[in-house]
């Protein structure tokens, strides 16, 4: 279990009378960036509330780092960055991350810690309002970061970025992932998937593909991530 962050099997979710997840099998292996790569409305979402222990289940398990999800042992060794910046727009960098901080249960200086691996100390005492939403989405970050999690889950971090902040914040995510973390990072912008370790690629709420970049251009043969994500698709589509 020490080299599996998650592992779900069986999982499935119905959301308004609509099954969203059919029964899906999954691991997630330790110390990667993961990414979780598919079309708007394919289930990413759902599968990350269900992997931070949020979503109600059908049917199915769901075991992170060895508990059951949304244990409470995990509480602050799994971070989940939601789509929205979760930050208070009228308080500063620096009290946003002292609020989170009192809730976590550790002290202004992991705080502070959190802001240094975020690149945001220079914004402390901005407004989080006034920030851009690159800088918002790293202020989420550094509060996931509280309480030193072990796995972050992160929901289309990267969505309505420009290209250089995207590339920024893939950049931290490996930096991350190098200190030991594993990450799960949903996107539909399917050339980010080169910047992951693995990919997971979602359809119609089934993983239809789990392997390397250079195993999805190998598969499908080509280069070109996106077509390969279509390529792929149809083949699961016939199959």
């Amino acid at each position: 279990m020490m080299n599996i962050s998650v592992e779900i099997a069986g999982l499935r979710v119905v959301r308004g009378g609509r099954t969203v997840l059919p029964g899906l099998d999954l691991v997630v292996p330790a110390g990667q960036v993961v990414g979780l790569l598919g079309p708007s409305g394919c289930g990413k979402t759902t599968l990350i509330r269900s992997i931070a222990g949020v979503q109600r289940l059908a049917s199915g398990r769901v075991t992170v780092l060895g508990e059951p999800a949304g244990s409470p042992a995990n509480r602050t060794r799994v971070g989940y960055v939601t789509q929205a910046a979760s930050v208070y727009p009228d308080l500063t960098v620096a009290q946003n991350l002292a609020y989170f901080a009192a809730l976590a249960g550790t002290g202004r200086a992991e705080a502070g810690r959190a802001l240094e691996a975020v690149d945001l100390t220079g914004h402390r005492s901005s407004l989080a309002g006034a920030l851009s939403g690159g800088q918002r989405t790293r202020v989420s970050l550094a509060a996931a970061l509280l309480g030193d999690p072990r796995l972050l889950l992160l929901d289309e971090p990267t969505v309505g970025l420009d290209p250089v902040l995207r590339r920024d914040l893939w950049q931290l995510f490996g930096r991350l992932a190098a200190e030991g973390r594993t990450l799960l990072v949903s996107s539909h912008v399917m050339d980010e998937a080169a910047r992951c370790d693995r990919v997971l690629l979602m359809r119609e709420g089934r993983i239809v593909a789990d392997d390397t970049p250079d195993g999805l251009r190998t598969r499908s043969g080509t280069q070109d991530l996106e077509q390969a994500f279509l390529t792929i698709a149809e083949q699961a589509a016939t199959a």
